[in-house]
């Protein structure tokens, strides 16, 4: 396998074409994001970080029977994926109403939802990712009916997982957003789940202090990105090479 030129650079990963037509490389930047990126810095080693814990997320759910993009790691920023369409579609799962929700719906902080709720936006920065409904994705064909449905089940499926593992680390897992996308170059066109899993698109709270260990540390200014992201390596075993 070889590493040739860019394909994809995002805010948070490049992806970059390989010599086999099906496989990427993808890598993990330093860069943070917020309010859909007018707030940027770069923050030494969160890379490395988010590419270990995505790494040991990815694994756990495949092994859960979750078909993901994640191959294998290839060193400390890069990994092997699956090549995948992107389906332009943010799915947010929600346990606990926390973030934009609140004051979309003037809902309660840390409302507890009597089921997982999913709210889907358009994968678009410059429209600030907006609100998007199942009539309209169906119109401008990205899934079909079936495939929509299929991926909320996903969706939710993938959240149980989630909530299970985070909970043996004493880990509430507030909300996260996830992508799709469908395999290229290998006749199936099977819809998998994609992108990263990490404190980069999750929110997660100490059950005992509510303290925080996510994006919403440099989002909010409330302390130190690299410390709150090595809490979960610490509580997860993860080693990570030096």
């Amino acid at each position: 396998m070889t590493k040739l030129s860019i394909l994809y650079e995002g805010k948070a990963k490049i992806l970059y074409e390989t010599n086999v037509s099906n496989e990427l490389i993808q890598f993990f930047k330093d860069d943070a994001t917020a309010h859909n990126a007018q707030k940027l810095e770069i923050i030494n080693s969160k890379g490395i970080i988010n590419n270990y814990i995505s790494e040991y997320i990815m694994n756990f759910l495949g092994k859960k029977g979750v078909d993901n993009h994640f191959i294998k790691r290839v060193n400390s920023r890069e990994q092997l994926i699956r090549k995948v369409k992107i389906i332009p579609i943010e799915f947010v799962v929600r346990n606990f109403a926390f973030g934009s929700i609140i004051k979309r719906y003037n809902l309660s902080k840390e409302y507890k939802f009597k089921k997982p709720l999913i709210e889907l936006f358009l994968k678009k920065d410059e429209l600030n990712d907006p609100l998007i409904n199942d009539d309209l994705i169906i119109e401008l064909g990205w899934v079909n009916i079936s495939e929509l449905e299929d991926l909320k089940n996903k969706a939710l499926i993938i959240n149980e997982h989630l909530v299970n593992l985070f909970s043996k680390i004493n880990i509430e897992l507030i909300d996260f957003k996830i992508e799709f996308g469908k395999t290229v170059n290998d006749n199936k066109n099977k819809l998998i789940l994609a992108d990263e899993i990490s404190p980069d698109n999750c929110r997660l709270w100490d059950k005992s202090t509510k303290k925080n260990f996510d994006k919403d540390i440099f989002r909010n200014n409330t302390g130190d990105l690299i410390k709150g992201y090595q809490e979960i390596v610490n509580r997860f075993e993860i080693k990570i090479e030096s």
